[in-house]
């Protein structure tokens, strides 16, 4: 019985950047964080795959193999407005049941759509849909299961613009036909890969073959079982993803490659991850700074503390933890920073420090209203001075698994436009410009 549909939007950023201009239709583009040379595609057109291009490859190089190639750097708010108007649209056909990423939607068939005919019926209007209501360069694949899992696995196997129809009698025997691999499904990696290789699997046809105890085993734990039960059409819900970090990286334009620069960025990078994790209500127990140099030397260093959601005790620890950088690091130009708050804690579960709670309590007013500030203003409208100088760089990232909020992050939507006030105030970085040594 079919339930479920899944929309894979192809080439999603480097499509949605050919909707916006017509001119780079038809043309091989790629999407990238910033422009530099040594910068990697997160995007590739349609085009450009056809010539063999591939995510994460550096320009120099994209170049040398692509004649003609567009470069363009990535604007998050676009992709997150069309992936918005994606969803609207998609759900005057069929309700949309869960995001699972910024170019992916999971759909739920009932009644009269689990018949196939109906629901290969729907998935083309769907397509039709988007193509007259957002664009017609933004193609499809589609794929049509009796769960999720399955569906997702239709979708990837006809790219660009498919649609794949797998019902429970289609499995395995389309799968093989397909020469569908055992890393083509979701969930299996490199190292579970050759965990199962290891255990005599090594094919699909072997791994629908295998018990629930044989995969509860390989995996290690009940999620092999859970696998057993999707490939063989099962509705097993999947468990919930609980994130445990929140974190920003950014690669640094070439004029910001020095260590006072970099440090400005970290600063920024630190202020936008602090803003989520209170938006979130949790608070963090440790931070990482990490920091990436020229002929690709990494450094990081990792603090733990009292959870909190405290900025000024953040940036207190980034500065500590920068100053340990050794002197071999320090005079190698940084190309790319990196901040990691983790050991997060939710609100419910945090107890205040019995001989801080005053304090805590009043820097989490400052810290709300000027989080209130910037979310009404416009990103950047107060800052901590850390990030002084900095604030127009590290802007926002799609991670594949996280969707971020403009609101939060960039642009006001109220306005629809991104907001750059005449003037900005620093937030002195030291706490205790704030509260004194007599503060309650």
């Amino acid at each position: 019985m079919l339930r479920a549909l899944a929309i894979d939007f192809n080439s999603y950023f480097a499509s949605v950047e050919q909707q916006e201009r017509p001119e780079l239709r038809g043309q091989p583009v790629i999407v990238v964080p910033v422009l530099a040379e040594t910068s990697g595609a997160i995007a590739v057109s349609l085009e450009a795959k056809a010539q063999g291009l591939k995510r994460n490859a550096r320009i120099a190089e994209a170049r040398q193999q692509c004649p003609g190639l567009v470069v363009v750097e990535a604007r998050p708010e676009i992709y997150i407005n069309y992936h918005r108007r994606l969803k609207e649209v998609v759900e005057t056909c069929v309700p949309v049941k869960k995001i699972q990423s910024i170019d992916e939607l999971e759909c739920e068939l009932t009644g009269s759509l689990t018949e196939p005919p109906n629901a290969l019926a729907l998935a083309r209007r769907i397509k039709a849909v988007i193509a007259r209501e957002v664009g017609d360069c933004l193609r499809s694949s589609i794929g049509i299961g009796p769960n999720w899992f399955i569906a997702k696995l239709a979708s990837d196997i006809e790219k660009p613009d498919g649609l794949v129809l797998l019902d429970d009698g289609d499995i395995p025997g389309e799968l093989i036909k397909r020469g569908v691999k055992l890393g083509d499904l979701t969930g299996i990696g490199e190292n579970m890969e050759q965990r199962l290789i290891s255990g005599g699997i090594g094919t699909v046809a072997q791994l629908y073959a295998a018990s629930s105890a044989q995969l509860r085993a390989l995996w290690g734990s009940v999620e092999g079982a859970r696998f057993h039960d999707w490939l063989h059409g099962g509705l097993q819900e999947r468990e919930p993803v609980r994130h445990s970090s929140i974190g920003h990286g950014h690669v640094l334009p070439p004029k910001l490659r020095n260590h006072e620069a970099a440090l400005g960025v970290l600063h920024r990078l630190l202020q936008k991850a602090a803003m989520r994790l209170r938006h979130d209500g949790c608070y963090a127990g440790a931070l990482q700074v990490t920091l990436r140099c020229r002929d690709d030397v990494r450094w990081s260093r990792d603090s733990k503390f009292n959870e909190t959601q405290d900025t000024l005790h953040f940036t207190r620890v980034l500065n500590e933890l920068w100053a340990q950088r050794p002197r071999e690091v320090r005079q190698l130009a940084p190309t790319q920073v990196g901040i990691i708050l983790h050991g997060l804690l939710s609100g419910e579960n945090h107890t205040p420090d019995l001989f801080d709670a005053g304090k805590e309590e009043t820097r989490t007013r400052l810290l709300t209203a000027v989080d209130t500030l910037n979310k009404a203003l416009g990103k950047n409208s107060v800052y901590f001075g850390g990030a002084h100088g900095s604030t127009d760089y590290a802007p926002m990232r799609i991670a594949f698994t996280r969707i971020p909020q403009p609101e939060l992050e960039e642009i006001d939507r109220s306005m629809g436009r991104r907001l750059r006030p005449k003037k900005t105030a620093p937030v002195p970085t030291d706490p205790e410009e704030y509260f004194p040594d007599n503060s309650p």
